[in-house]
C-alpha cells in the first residue's frame, strides 16, 4: 500500500505550527493549495488591535533537519528567485525545527534585493536569533508591516533605491536618481537643510561620497575665495574628477542641489523632526555635545584595529561574543534579518571566525560582508563624537562583550578606558 512521505508530514506540521501561532495573535492566515507549488504556502493579512490592515506578506514555510546549517538555517531559492524578489507583496521564509519544536523566519524579499540581479543568492539565509514565538510575534509584525510600507508611493521608490545600493533612506531625504549612458546609476541623497551630499555611484560600488556644491563645480567654474570658505580644503568632500564624473552628470548633480535648495527655502521642521541624542556616553552631561562627522575609510580603520587588538589580547573573544547574541532576545528585526543574510555565506564565516591580524592588516584584507558580520557579533554599537576630540575619544565603542577592567593599548596609542 503507499506511504505518506516523511517529509510531507514534518512540512505539514510547520505550516500546522505557524498558522497556529499567527491566529493566536489574531492575524488571518490563507493557505495556498499543496498541489500549486510557485514558492509560497500562506498568505497572512496583519490585524492591529482587533482592526484588520491592509498589510500582507506570502510566506515560504519548511520543516525538517534539512534545512538546519551551522550558523541557523537556509531555504533554497531554486527558480523562485524572480517572483521573490520582485512581486508586489514580499515573500518571507519560515523554517520549522522538530526537534527544538521552533519557528525561524527571514526576509526573503530584502535578502534578495540586498544581493542584487547580477550576484543572485542560492539560499535564503535564516539566523538562530530569528526565533518566532509569543514574545517575538510583536517585534515581527511591525518589522514585517514596516517592511510592507516601503511598496506604497513614494517610499517604494525610495525602498528600491536603497536595497539597490544598499543605504536606508529616511521619508524626507532628497533621494534623485540617475542613469548615464553606460547604465550606471548615479543616487543623489541629501537631508533637508544641509549643505553636504552623498553621491552613490554603482560604478565605484556604491561607495559613498561627500559633495558640495562648491567642491563638485571647483573644476566647471573656480570659487573665488571668499565663496568657499575652506570648504575645498576639506579632505572628507570629493571633486567631480575623484568620481570621475563627466560634465552631464556633473550638471545632473549641480541640478540636484539648486532644486532640493528650493524645496529647502520652507521651514525645515515642516519636514523632519530634529533628530535628538539618546544616550551616546559624549552626551551624559546637561548639555548635549554637538556630533561630528569623521571619514568613513577612516572610522573603518579604527574599528577594525580595535577589534584586531581585542583579539589579539582574548582569543575566544568572537566565540563568547556570538554566543552572548544568540542569548539576546530583543535584537532589533533589522539586525536579526542582515545576520541571516551574512551567515549563509560559509566564506564569510570563516574569515570571521579566523579573524586576526596575521590573516588581516588592513580594511582591504577583509570581505566587506566579513567585516560587517564581525561588527554585528562583536559591537552592539558606535558613538561618535566632537570632530575635536582626538580619535580614541571621538569613537566610543560598546561591546557586547565588556573589555576586561584593565585598560588595553590601542595600537601603540594612548591606553583607553572600558567602555561603559
Amino acid at each position: 500500500m503507499p506511504k505518506i512521505p516523511k517529509g510531507r508530514r514534518v512540512g505539514q506540521a510547520a505550516v500546522n505550527a505557524l498558522r497556529t501561532l499567527l491566529e493566536e495573535h489574531d492575524h488571518i492566515v490563507q493557505e495556498i493549495s499543496g498541489q500549486n507549488d510557485f514558492g509560497e504556502d500562506l498568505y497572512v493579512t496583519f490585524t492591529d488591535e482587533g482592526d484588520v490592515t491592509s498589510d500582507m506578506i506570502k510566506v515560504q514555510v519548511k520543516g525538517g533537519e534539512s534545512w538546519r546549517r551551522g550558523n541557523g538555517y537556509a531555504v533554497p531559492v531554486d527558480r523562485h528567485g524572480d517572483t521573490w524578489a520582485d512581486g508586489n507583496v514580499p515573500v518571507y521564509c519560515v523554517v520549522y525545527d522538530p526537534d527544538t519544536k521552533s519557528l525561524y523566519w527571514a526576509n526573503a524579499t530584502q535578502q534578495l534585493r540586498r544581493f542584487g540581479t547580477f550576484n543572485p543568492p542560492r539560499f535564503i539565509g535564516i539566523s538562530p536569533n530569528a526565533t518566532l514565538d509569543d514574545t517575538t510575534m510583536d517585534s515581527f509584525v511591525t518589522e514585517a508591516r514596516r517592511y510592507v510600507g516601503r511598496y506604497r508611493g513614494r517610499q517604494a521608490f525610495l525602498t528600491h533605491l536603497g536595497e539597490m545600493s544598499g543605504t536606508e533612506f529616511e521619508p524626507a531625504d532628497h533621494v534623485l536618481h540617475f542613469v548615464n549612458g553606460d547604465d550606471d546609476d548615479l543616487i543623489f541623497w541629501k537631508r533637508p537643510g544641509a549643505e553636504v551630499a552623498t553621491l552613490l555611484l554603482s560604478a565605484q560600488g556604491w561607495k559613498p561620497a561627500w559633495v558640495t556644491l562648491e567642491s563638485l563645480m571647483s573644476s566647471e567654474v573656480p570659487m573665488p575665495e571668499e565663496q568657499n570658505s575652506g570648504r575645498l580644503a576639506d579632505p572628507d568632500l570629493h571633486t567631480a574628477e575623484e568620481l570621475e564624473l563627466n560634465r552631464s552628470e556633473v550638471m545632473w548633480v549641480a541640478a540636484c542641489f539648486m532644486s532640493t535648495r528650493q524645496a529647502d527655502e520652507g521651514p525645515v521642521d515642516d519636514l523632519v523632526e530634529p533628530i535628538e541624542c539618546n544616550g551616546c556616553p559624549s552626551c551624559a552631561g546637561e548639555e548635549p555635545e554637538e556630533h561630528g562627522r569623521i571619514a568613513a575609510d577612516v572610522i573603518h580603520t579604527y574599528i577594525l584595529d580595535r577589534i584586531l587588538d581585542r583579539i589579539e589580547a582574548e582569543p575566544d573573544l568572537v566565540q563568547r561574543s556570538i554566543l552572548a547574541m544568540r542569548e539576546e532576545a530583543d535584537l532589533e528585526p533589522a539586525i536579526v534579518a542582515e545576520l541571516g543574510s551574512l551567515e549563509t555565506e560559509p566564506r564569510v564565516v570563516r574569515q570571521v571566525n579566523r579573524l586576526n591580524r596575521k590573516t588581516v592588516k588592513t580594511v582591504e584584507d577583509i570581505e566587506p560582508d566579513a567585516y560587517r558580520l564581525a561588527i554585528l557579533y562583536l559591537i552592539e554599537c558606535v558613538y561618535v563624537g566632537g570632530p575635536s576630540l582626538p580619535l580614541d575619544e571621538q569613537v566610543r565603542i560598546v561591546w557586547r562583550i565588556p573589555e576586561p577592567a584593565t585598560s588595553m593599548s590601542l595600537g601603540g596609542g594612548a591606553p583607553i578606558r572600558p567602555a561603559e
